[in-house]
């Protein structure tokens, strides 16, 4: 158990990119949503990965263990890291294992990172106003 927990901290770790955006004085202003670009209803591959389709993989000892969650994929989110303003973000990729809920998101600029869920506030497929 304890190697297969290091294992996924070290995928998250490794995968992460840390968002460099902040929202702006003025209001935002949301793209639409991508049409490609995500994972949804599987979970992500090292392909998926090296193809820009998704932020992370959950593998641990060569196998994939993470479960796609029932979340709408591509949709309107801010990240809410503690501290740190929050930052406009399209989810592209919805897991977990383990018991850990994980989002890879990707930020307006393009940078992608990843998210636990209590980091993450989900708004919908509409542009939020």
């Amino acid at each position: 158990m304890r190697g297969w927990f290091a294992a996924l901290l070290t995928l998250v770790t490794i995968s992460t990119v840390a968002a460099q955006t902040s929202p702006p004085t003025s209001p935002q202003t949301w793209p639409p949503l991508p049409t490609a670009g995500f994972i949804s209803g599987r979970p992500a591959t090292d392909k998926d990965v090296a193809d820009g389709n998704a932020v992370f993989v959950l593998k641990g000892y060569g196998t994939y263990f993470g479960k796609p969650m029932d979340v709408v994929i591509p949709q309107y989110a801010y990240l809410t890291k503690s501290g740190e303003k929050p930052v406009p973000v399209i989810v592209i990729q919805a897991e977990v294992g383990g018991g850990i809920k994980l989002f890879g998101v990707r930020g307006l600029d393009g940078d992608k990172s990843t998210a636990r869920d209590h980091e993450l506030k989900l708004l919908g497929t509409k542009p939020p106003n």
